[in-house]
């Protein structure tokens, strides 16, 4: 039983909320961008529009290359960038701006686009203030 313990550790040990968020957000994404083209669409809740899985998928990867430079800049930029796209994509679909063509949002994908957006916005700002005000520097 200490095994996946001490791993998990490893993993989150000297880590910023900022670079936690992102280890655990980032395969999220990636999930999610795969269980888009695996589920069929009438077991889904969210959209399975195979450019909303690939963006996905696509910045799923992008926050785990982020996670491995262990820099809390770039973690705090990615999840404050990554929360705006989230509320942008909830304007979107609301008012009918692009790529509404192309993603086919739910209200679910809505939902979930203003709880993650406004968290992503609230902790990487919150980043980047403790970094610019010199309360946190890179771990490398």
């Amino acid at each position: 039983m200490s095994a996946p313990d001490s791993t998990t550790n490893l993993l989150m040990e000297n880590k910023t909320l900022n670079q936690k968020t992102l280890l655990i957000f980032a395969p999220l994404l990636i999930l999610t961008g795969i269980a888009g083209f695996v589920l069929p669409e009438q077991y889904s809740l969210m959209s399975g529009a195979a450019p909303y899985n690939l963006f996905h998928i696509f910045f799923g990867t992008i926050g785990l290359s982020v996670t491995m430079t262990n820099s809390d800049l770039l973690a705090s930029s990615f999840n404050l960038g990554f929360g705006l796209i989230d509320l942008y994509q909830v304007l979107a679909s609301v008012v009918g701006l692009t790529p509404i063509q192309y993603f086919h949002w739910t209200y679910a994908d809505d939902v979930l686009h203003v709880l993650i957006g406004f968290a992503l916005v609230i902790i990487g700002g919150y980043g980047l203030m403790r970094i610019w005000n010199g309360y946190a520097t890179d771990q490398s």
